[in-house]
C-alpha cells in the first residue's frame, strides 16, 4: 500500500503527495490569489501542518517571464531566514500536472484581515504589536544584501497566529532585488496600497513603508482604504495628487494618526522601517511582548 493512502482510513487522505513523499496536500483550500492556490498539507516527517502552495503552469504557458518570477518568488524565499517572515520548506516542478508547487509554513489563523474583521475589538497595544513585527519584517528584506522590495504588502498577505499574536510577511511573489541604488523600475503592486512614486516607476524600498501605513490604517479602522473609491483609476488620481482616503479622518488616536501619515509621507520624508522601529510609537512595545 502506498505511504499516502496507507493508515489513513480514519483521518483525511492526501489528494497528492511531493516527490520525496515527505509532504501530503489535503483537499482544503487555505488561500487563492492570480497566479497561485493554497492548500492545507502536513509534513509527515515533523508532524507539522505547512501550506502546499500550487501554481498551475499552463496558465502562462506563453508567459516565460511570469514563469520566471515566480520561480524568483521561490527562490527569494529560500534564502530568508526570519521570524517575521514565512519560511520555505521545499519546492519542486510536476512536469506531468504542469504545476509549480512549494511548501511553506503555515499560520494557524490565515491573514492579518480577514483576522482583523473576525475580531473587531483589539486593543492600540496589539496593533503596535503587529506593526512592530510587520516592520521587523521590512527591516529583514530592506537591510538584506542586495536589498529586497516587497512591493505589494497589504493585510491579505501578511499572516498570524493568533495564539502567540506572532505577524509574518508572505507572498513575495512581486519582490524584486535591487542593487546598490535601491531603485526599481516597474508598476506592479494593489492600488490602495501602492506609493505615488509606484505610478511613476521609479522607487526604493521606502514604497513598502507606504503600504505598511495603509496596512495600519486598515487594521484600526478594519475598512480598505481608498474604499469610497469604485475604480482604480479614481484610487490612482487620489493617490498621485496626495489626497489622502477617507478612513483616515476616522482614526481617533491622534499618536497613531500622526505615525500612519509619518509612513505616507513624500519619499524623501518618509523614514525607513529601521528609524520607524526607533519612534516613541513603541516605546511601550518591548521585544519581550512581540514574538
Amino acid at each position: 500500500m502506498d505511504s499516502d493512502t496507507a493508515d489513513q482510513d480514519d483521518g483525511e487522505k492526501f489528494v497528492e503527495v511531493d516527490p520525496t513523499r515527505r509532504y501530503g496536500r489535503y483537499d482544503e483550500l487555505l488561500g487563492a490569489g492570480a497566479v497561485k492556490r493554497v492548500y492545507r498539507a502536513f509534513d509527515q516527517e515533523e508532524g507539522i501542518e505547512v501550506a502546499w502552495n500550487q501554481v498551475k503552469l499552463r496558465k502562462f504557458s506563453n508567459d516565460e517571464a511570469m514563469i520566471n518570477r515566480l520561480y524568483s518568488e521561490v527562490q527569494l524565499l529560500r534564502k530568508f531566514k526570519d521570524k517575521n517572515i514565512i519560511s520555505l520548506y521545499s519546492v519542486w516542478r510536476d512536469p506531468a500536472k504542469n504545476t509549480l508547487n512549494f511548501i511553506t509554513e503555515v499560520c494557524t489563523s490565515g491573514d492579518l484581515r480577514e483576522y482583523r474583521k473576525k475580531h473587531k475589538h483589539v486593543s492600540i497595544k496589539a496593533l503596535k504589536k503587529w506593526s512592530k513585527q510587520i516592520l521587523k519584517g521590512l527591516d529583514y528584506l530592506h537591510t538584506h544584501k542586495p536589498c529586497v522590495i516587497h512591493r505589494d504588502l497589504n493585510c491579505s498577505n501578511v499572516f498570524i497566529n493568533g495564539n502567540t499574536g506572532q505577524v509574518k510577511i508572505g507572498d513575495l511573489g512581486l519582490a524584486t532585488m535591487v542593487g546598490k541604488s535601491h531603485a526599481a523600475h516597474s508598476l506592479l503592486g494593489t492600488p490602495e496600497f501602492m506609493a505615488p512614486e509606484l505610478y511613476e516607476e521609479n522607487y526604493t524600498e521606502l514604497v513598502d513603508i507606504y503600504s505598511f501605513g495603509m496596512c495600519l490604517l486598515e487594521m484600526v479602522t478594519r475598512e480598505l482604504p481608498y474604499n469610497e473609491c469604485d475604480n482604480v483609476a479614481k484610487i490612482y488620481k487620489k493617490v498621485t495628487s496626495g489626497v489622502r482616503p477617507r478612513a483616515l479622518d476616522k482614526v481617533k488616536d491622534s499618536e497613531v494618526k500622526a505615525f500612519i501619515e509619518m509612513c505616507l509621507a513624500q519619499p524623501r520624508a518618509r523614514p525607513s522601517a529601521s528609524d520607524l522601529l526607533k519612534d516613541p510609537f513603541f516605546a511601550d512595545i518591548h521585544d519581550d511582548d512581540d514574538n
